[in-house]
């Protein structure tokens, strides 16, 4: 009888613990957040419980009313909308918003690229502390990046491309600590190329397509991008001689469209992992180096409509991934048989090439522009790729 009495009051203490909660106005229940969908769908939440509601999440609760504070700003900074993308913008339910993604009830990423959005960035988007991606591409945004966007933390990818932005390059885009990826392409930037930018640990810069000036900064070689695009600019000067120096694992870059000069430096033929190389629509002169040859990932490499001469490099034509090679509307004079036996794309008209159709006239080869022009020339034979790039790496060292 003595137990039975122990059990019969624990299950009253149990009871009258329950009925204490309920009456508090706790609930109990589990909330599982599945964020994501294709922007029409936001949060979901799976079994009982709100987490908006959770008096135990206090901090997500100050988040949340953040998000939507910072959400409805820029909604109001909007003053074009013809899909009607921002009519979904409604209620403190963020995660219900067209173009935006959340895990749980924090908003990770916003996706509003081709939605033709016409407005400003306001700095208040800078309180998404959780904002991992943020993806702006082809809208008619205008006007400047916010100074408050270097706290964005979390920020991983920034693409701005193809809007209206204006004004000099973004600096803030150099303090937002943890990018990676930065895409202002086809917009209206001007001024000059900030040289941080080579030293910020990057895995993309696209600058293509703006109005930038200036020369490319000297440290152009030391950056950690894999993809580099300055093209369509206005950028003058030499390619900067650290170029390929430090054996980077660059796979693309292309600087065509400008308004370089001087040589192709010697050291590009450190660039063992690049994959498309396209310096054409420039007015670079003299000989291509014949370290070019030790692009062993070449697929791409187009040298077309500058001022190079003489004869180009045998080894180039032997590369065994090449796809397509341009030398068009230069004045070479010359290439070996086994460019002639290429069987991937050669274009190689408008030269100065003996023999062969559709070349400059006579008269426009007599004078050659840059003749008196001295590049460093490092044989590619019969030293090896690996001892040239041995010996540039030496030489480039204090």
């Amino acid at each position: 009888m003595k137990k039975k009495g122990t059990k019969n009051f624990s299950l009253l203490s149990l009871f009258l613990f329950l009925g204490l909660i309920l009456t508090d106005g706790y609930s109990i229940g589990v909330g599982v957040g599945i964020g994501g969908g294709d922007g029409d769908d936001g949060g979901v939440w799976i079994g009982g419980g709100n987490p908006n509601s959770n008096p135990g999440s206090a901090p997500k609760q100050q988040t949340t009313n953040a998000a939507y504070n910072a959400l409805q700003s820029w909604k109001s900074a909007i003053t074009e909308d013809p899909s009607g993308i921002l009519k979904t913008w409604v209620g403190e339910d963020v995660c219900s918003y067209r173009g935006v993604f959340c895990s749980g009830s924090l908003i990770t990423s916003i996706d509003l690229n081709k939605a033709n959005l016409k407005g400003t960035i306001v700095k208040d988007l800078s309180l998404l502390s959780d904002l991992t991606i943020l993806h702006l591409n082809s809208n008619r945004f205008f006007g400047q990046i916010p100074d408050s966007f270097k706290n964005l933390d979390s920020l991983q990818e920034l693409d701005l491309s193809n809007n209206r932005f204006s004004g000099s390059f973004p600096q803030v885009t150099l303090y937002i600590p943890n990018l990676v990826y930065l895409d202002l392409r086809f917009n209206n930037f001007t001024g000059s190329i900030p040289e941080n930018l080579f030293n910020k640990q990057l895995d993309a810069i696209l600058l293509n397509n703006n109005q930038f000036t200036g020369e490319i900064p000297g440290n152009l070689g030391y950056s950690t991008a894999s993809v580099i695009n300055l093209a369509n600019n206005k950028l003058s000067g030499e390619i900067p001689t650290s170029f390929g120096i430090t054996g980077s694992k660059l796979k693309e870059v292309l600087f065509l469209n400008n308004q370089l000069t001087g040589c192709i430096p010697e050291s590009v033929g450190l660039f063992s992992d690049i994959e498309v190389l396209d310096v054409s629509f420039n007015s670079l002169m003299g000989h291509v180096p014949d370290t070019i040859s030790c692009l062993s990932e070449i697929e791409v490499l187009n040298l077309g409509h500058n001022k190079f001469s003489g004869d180009l490099p045998d080894l180039v034509c032997t590369l065994r991934n090449l796809i397509n090679l341009t030398v068009s509307f230069n004045f070479f004079s010359g290439f070996s048989s086994q460019c002639s036996s290429l069987s991937v794309g050669f274009d190689f008209t408008g030269n100065c090439i003996p023999g062969k159709g559709y070349q400059r006239p006579q008269p426009d080869c007599s004078a050659i522009p840059g003749g008196q022009l001295s590049c460093l020339r490092i044989p590619a034979q019969p030293l090896t790729c690996a001892a040239i790039s041995l010996g540039l790496k030496v030489a480039s060292s204090p």
